[in-house]
């Protein structure tokens, strides 16, 4: 057995539940003896979690790290001589082969792009900057060598079910995501007027961050993720479904025209996708979600509540606009659930200033560039904030 390839991994957002667990990946594939490939972690960005930053750099003897709070980078400096600090997750991208973009929201977009514009792999995890840019991160996907990975556990998903087709855009009939249905599965609209912050980042089958797991507990996330399915896959929104499967092992599935669905099965462990975009196409040897099929008892599924959870349709509606209605949008909630998480907005009026806002959007006309959607998230949350102050 000759020496293992190797591959070099930057991380955006490092601090992150995605980024530690990506860390995990490599911790675990580095210790097989046996292992053919070794990941080596050459960089790390962190918005202002420095100490985290500095053990994992410590650790991993990256060379090279990004501080997105300008106001730590001294304190970086002098924790880790020699190694080279950047001010941006952007500048992460030139030193890797596979770049992590783990970044939570908006603030994602800028690797995004700049790893597709070098042309290197992206494991993507920050569903916004897909989603809120679509028509500007398109064409870069053409470049040589550039290529998009999911990391998010639905679309990784529909990712490896799509490798049992030899004509991808012909053949596949729907994509149907999977939901938990989050905490407040069941619930009435009623019910959930006074839940506190405590009870919605009560994730019943993820650990994720708080973002993300409230988007989970309004299905907002899910919707996010219709979108980025359309954009990822370029199946119509009306051949894109979602159920709530609360067990959470079938990730989601793929149904062919000849009336076959492939499904992704795996116990809830992020990772496994996380895994898959850095092995691609090849898969690591580590068995992350392993199912105990003796002990599977049943796999349930329902339609979504749409009337408790709005965020669902609010999202088909916004790519449905398309254009820069998704980014808009994308940032209204952002607003809307950084002021639920601040105790300041009622869960269920996370939705309703989504709605509302929406009202306000836009399109401007003409093709897009990166400017109109960083205009279109600007306008969004302004939007929401407007929402807010009444």
């Amino acid at each position: 057995m000759g020496s293992p390839t190797t591959v070099r991994v930057a991380i955006a957002g490092s601090s992150g539940s995605i980024g530690t667990q990506t860390l995990d990946v490599v911790r675990a594939e580095n210790a097989r003896p046996d292992r053919d490939v070794e990941y080596v972690v050459t960089a790390l960005g962190v918005g202002s979690s420095v100490d985290v930053l500095i053990a994992q750099a410590r650790e991993f003897a990256v060379g090279v790290v990004a501080v997105a709070d300008a106001s730590r980078v001294a304190e970086v400096r002098e924790a880790l001589p020699g190694v080279r600090v950047e001010p941006t997750m952007s500048d992460l991208v030139a030193h890797a082969d596979v770049v992590v973009n783990a970044v939570v929201g908006f603030a994602g977009l800028d690797v995004t792009l700049a790893t597709l514009a070098a042309g290197k792999r992206l494991a993507l995890a920050n569903k916004e900057s897909l989603i809120a840019a679509g028509p500007v991160v398109r064409p870069l996907r053409s470049t040589p060598g550039a290529e998009i990975v999911p990391v998010d556990s639905e679309h990784c998903a529909v990712h490896q079910c799509l490798r049992s087709t030899v004509r991808e855009g012909v053949e596949v009939a729907r994509i149907v995501l999977t939901a938990s249905g989050g905490p407040f599965r069941g619930r009435t609209t009623d019910d959930l007027r006074s839940v506190t912050v405590d009870q919605a980042l009560a994730h019943p089958t993820w650990s994720m961050g708080p973002k993300i797991t409230i988007d989970s507990s309004t299905l907002m996330n899910k919707g996010l993720e219709v979108i980025e399915a359309h954009e990822l896959f370029g199946v119509p929104y009306d051949r894109i479904e979602v159920v709530v499967h609360p067990q959470s092992i079938i990730h989601s599935m793929v149904e062919f025209t000849d009336g076959c669905t492939m499904a992704q099965l795996s116990l809830p462990d992020m990772r496994l996708p996380i895994g898959y975009a850095l092995a691609h196409p090849h898969r690591i040897a580590t068995p992350f979600g392993r199912i105990d099929w003796e002990n599977l008892q049943r796999l349930d599924f329902a339609p979504p509540d749409r009337g408790t959870f709005r965020c669902l349709d609010l999202a088909y509606e916004a790519g449905r606009v398309g254009g820069t209605a998704p980014a808009f949008m994308s940032a209204a909630n952002e607003v809307a659930v950084e002021r639920f998480l601040e105790g300041g907005l009622r869960w269920t009026q996370i939705a309703e200033t989504v709605e509302e806002s929406l009202q306000q959007h836009e399109s401007p006309t003409g093709d897009l560039v990166a400017a109109d959607i960083i205009e279109a998230d600007r306008r969004g949350r302004d939007a929401a904030r407007r929402v807010l102050s009444r």
